[in-house]
């Protein structure tokens, strides 16, 4: 009796596959100039809490940021450091991550409005519920938006006063 050959992709080729990017339902650029590595997070708990405690906040929809500037910047990180959280609240461990997913291709996505250096700030992005259901573009816009008014309450804040 002649062995059933299977027509369906291996988990091995999905993963690997270009289009895998479709099936998450947002766009991703391998190669782009601007990527989100461990240099820009906020890894350390002490770090979210001086910023919950500590810093501003900046209210949109369907996020919260909230935002510090480091006073004594560390040698090696004298850039933007962004972290996300979300709470139990959003939903099961698949919604969350998929939350996360998201979050953090957006900001890959807008990660280049912040300067480079010379800017010793973090930002914890706080998501809503709404998050999960709203349309990428939509996502990104909304931090696109809460950077550019992050930096423009931090211009303001350092400007000289006459």
């Amino acid at each position: 009796m002649p062995k059933a050959v299977s027509v369906l992709p291996s988990a091995r080729d999905i993963a690997t596959s270009p289009s895998r990017a479709r099936l998450s339902g947002f766009p991703h650029e391998s190669n782009s100039a601007h990527s989100y590595s461990k240099e820009y997070r906020l890894r350390k708990h002490a770090d979210y809490e001086r910023v919950y405690k500590l810093g501003r906040r900046q209210f949109s929809q369907i996020m919260t940021f909230f935002y510090l500037e480091r006073e004594n910047p560390l040698a090696e990180h004298t850039h933007a450091r962004i972290g996300i959280t979300v709470g139990r609240a959003l939903g099961g461990a698949v919604q969350r991550n998929r939350i996360k997913r998201r979050m953090r291709e957006a900001v890959r996505a807008h990660l280049s409005l912040l300067p480079a250096a010379d800017l010793p700030l973090d930002i914890v992005i706080n998501p809503k519920k709404p998050v999960l259901t709203e349309p990428f573009e939509r996502v990104t816009a909304e931090v696109s938006r809460g950077f550019r008014q992050i930096l423009k309450q931090t211009e303001l804040r350092s400007a000289p006063r006459s």
